[in-house]
């Protein structure tokens, strides 16, 4: 099992969530600082942040091999548009590092959203 911390549309709730189906849920969690979110669209994109104030709320999913293999493929690893990273969460999930996907192309336009994405109602 990884554990992978999501922050946008596989969350809970979430017009993914359903890739994270038989998938065993591991919390609430919020980034170290140093990471923020921009808005994409219809899904968000977290980045790195030079901002120590910045941080990403979100959860924390322990997925098995096969479902990371399609969350990658979801998120467009091989296509270069986010790359799965080892990251920090702040306490209680602070002893270790977790997996999770950082947006990789360029944020001009983008409108910058913070800590918190909420996905549009549809």
């Amino acid at each position: 099992m990884t554990s992978v911390f999501v922050y946008g549309t596989l969350k809970r709730g979430g017009s993914n969530h359903h890739f994270l189906a038989g998938q065993k849920w591991g919390g609430d969690a919020r980034t170290v600082s140093g990471y923020t979110l921009y808005s994409l669209g219809d899904y968000p994109g977290m980045v790195r942040s030079d901002d120590p104030t910045h941080e990403v709320a979100g959860e924390v999913w322990n997925v098995d091999p096969d479902c990371l293999v399609e969350l990658d493929r979801l998120e467009g690893v091989a296509e270069g548009l986010y790359a799965r990273v080892p990251i920090k969460l702040a306490s209680p999930f602070g002893d270790s590092a977790v997996e999770t996907y950082l947006y990789l192309p360029g944020l001009i336009g983008r409108r910058h959203l913070g800590s918190l994405w909420v996905e549009p109602r549809r």
